[in-house]
């Protein structure tokens, strides 16, 4: 059980070193430690005593002794065939640890409704154990464009196994994704197990288990996670994904025509984000497509709607409709080119002047 700084910290949970025994126990006793008071007890995150606090990073709380002594028995349940011996030393563990929960924790202590997850290991450790908890349902969002074959290849065995016990799973995609023959493979073997739709973009990555426990990012890079299980924030999230679920288009079904010749969805879509003020390098990153492609679509709008400049492209995008919310899924716009004379000057779409932005 002993990971990093195992030669000055060579045990578990169930016979913490000196150093650990005092600072855990001070966490209990006040709700949570400065995360320098750790740094020369290493075990403690090591053996997920203590963790982030998702409202501080700072500082770190404690687990409760009840989690703790749970997660002990159970190990110990596992290893008594094999090892008699431990049994005396995991009650005296669960008996310290007994007493340490009978102490007065401090006023905002975190329980279990937010978990912060430090690393890809504990994250991957704890979507594994509510993947195999799950029963009924797995929500998920997944931004960025076409998903990587090695990506979907290593969670494909869980996808398996959750097929395998009747779990049904709906996937929220960005259109990009539809052109990834990686995500078509994977949804021809998954079969009806699985229903995929699509929008011109989603929030950020969303996981969600039986409608009880949610994952999202907790940072840029995506190396902390949180896990969430108060039931108010888990019901706000299913409301979310729900509503995107209604407005995107099945996988199967043909993405709307946006009424104007020359101008695909795509483009329909970049039109609107530029008429509302972003750069390329936001707008490309939102629809889930490299800045270069974003580019060369930019530059076919120009061509297409004869503007010559990216001032003028602002103008054109609002003379012909683009600029308006873009068209719900449910719904097939047809937009019409209204004449020239009379359409108010829109103020010049941020960038450089020429029309591909390079």
């Amino acid at each position: 059980m002993a990971g990093h700084g195992t030669e000055e910290h060579p045990h578990g949970a169930d016979r913490l070193c000196e150093a650990g025994d005092r600072v855990y126990s001070r966490a209990v006793r006040r709700g949570r430690v400065p995360r320098r008071d750790a740094e020369p007890v290493p075990c403690l995150l090591e053996l997920a005593l203590l963790h982030p606090d998702p409202d501080d990073m700072d500082w770190l709380v404690p687990t409760s002794p009840q989690e703790v002594m749970t997660r002990l028995l159970r190990g110990v349940y596992d290893e008594v065939s094999a090892s008699q011996r431990r049994v005396g030393s995991a009650v005296a563990a669960f008996e310290w640890y007994a007493g340490l929960g009978q102490q007065p924790q401090a006023a905002g202590a975190e329980g279990t409704a937010i978990r912060v997850l430090d690393g890809p290991s504990r994250i991957q450790a704890a979507l594994d154990a509510a993947t195999e908890a799950c029963t009924a349902e797995v929500l998920t969002v997944q931004p960025g464009g076409i998903r990587p074959e090695h990506e979907l290849t290593e969670g494909l065995h869980r996808a398996l196994a959750l097929r395998g016990r009747g779990v049904r799973m709906r996937d929220l995609y960005t259109h990009v994704a539809r052109h990834g023959q990686g995500l078509l493979n994977y949804l021809e073997l998954m079969g009806d197990a699985v229903e995929a739709r699509t929008l011109d973009e989603v929030i950020d990555r969303l996981i969600l288990f039986d409608r009880t426990v949610a994952f999202i990012p907790a940072n840029a890079d995506r190396t902390m996670a949180l896990e969430l299980r108060h039931p108010g924030l888990v019901n706000y999230l299913v409301t979310v994904f729900e509503r995107l679920w209604r407005l995107a288009i099945p996988l199967t079904a043909p993405l709307p025509d946006t009424g104007i010749e020359g101008i695909s969805h795509r483009e329909q879509s970049i039109a609107t984000l530029l008429a509302e003020g972003h750069q390329d390098a936001v707008i490309a990153e939102r629809l889930g497509i490299s800045v270069r492609t974003c580019r060369a679509h930019i530059a076919r709008l120009s061509e297409t709607l004869g503007a010559a400049s990216r001032t003028q492209l602002g103008v054109r995008i609002a003379q012909v409709g683009l600029d308006r919310t873009r068209v719900s899924s449910s719904e097939s716009a047809v937009v019409s080119v209204p004449d020239v004379a009379g359409v108010p000057r829109v103020q010049g779409i941020p960038g450089q002047e020429s029309p591909t932005g390079r």
